[in-house]
């Protein structure tokens, strides 16, 4: 199936940071609208209260194609991570919530793929933690090298937005499903339909729900209280 072309639009969903109770409001939005296939971004376990029921939901979903985040990076490579307290910890609780199986499984997927003349990534071409923000940046360049492609499809930043960099390609951000940081805490995401135009979509649930479950399921800890304050807010 070629993306782009489809008689229903596509669902981008990237950044679900094991956020199960948005990731549910996101697919019955998407269902409402229609959506069938789903581009999945990466990210997907890390950080959040459910890493295992999250990863387990999005592999039951119909026409699906995935792509590796660096929080499947660093879950296979803690060595890889940022040394500290917070993404250790967090690792350390993924983990063993995935088992190394999944976790494994999950690391090996490709890195990022083309369809349909559109590039889809976690972050930027050349980088699965260097990426875009809303206002251009001195590094564009460097991060398109390479790139040849009319749009750029990209998370990471968890900040949703859609420019054209001066290079002429066209800069897309779906926003995060499960961890905003635009300051508004409803889930994010965007659709691609039929003639390609991208909608970008948010929808309400219990974020203050999510984030108690984060310190209830894995304890009092500097990550656990760090990750539920930024659901809580919707900033980093």
């Amino acid at each position: 199936m070629l993306l782009g072309v489809t008689a229903t639009p596509t669902a981008l969903l990237y950044d679900i940071h094991g956020n199960l109770a948005a990731l549910e409001a996101v697919l019955a939005d998407a269902g409402a609208a229609g959506v069938q296939a789903f581009v999945l971004g990466g990210d997907y376990a890390l950080f959040g209260p459910f890493p295992s029921e999250t990863v387990t939901r999005l592999r039951g979903l119909g026409d699906q194609t995935w792509i590796r985040g660096n929080g499947e990076r660093w879950s296979a490579h803690p060595a890889a991570a940022p040394d500290n307290a917070v993404v250790q910890g967090a690792i350390a609780a993924c983990r063993e919530a995935l088992g190394l199986e999944v976790v494994t499984e999950l690391a090996s997927l490709g890195e990022q793929m083309v369809l349909a003349g559109t590039r889809y990534c976690h972050a930027s071409p050349i980088s699965d933690v260097r990426s875009f923000l809303p206002e251009p940046a001195e590094d564009e360049p460097e991060l398109l090298d390479g790139a040849t492609e009319r749009r750029l499809i990209f998370g990471h930043t968890h900040l949703p937005f859609r420019r054209v960099a001066a290079t002429g390609t066209e800069l897309v951000n779906p926003g995060s499903v499960g961890m905003p940081f635009d300051g508004d805490p409803r889930a994010a995401y965007a659709l691609l339909h039929e003639d390609t135009r991208i909608e970008h979509r948010r929808v309400p649930y219990d974020h203050q729900a999510a984030a108690a479950a984060v310190r209830e399921r894995f304890g009092a800890a500097e990550w656990t209280e760090t990750v539920a304050r930024r659901i809580e807010n919707a900033r980093m």
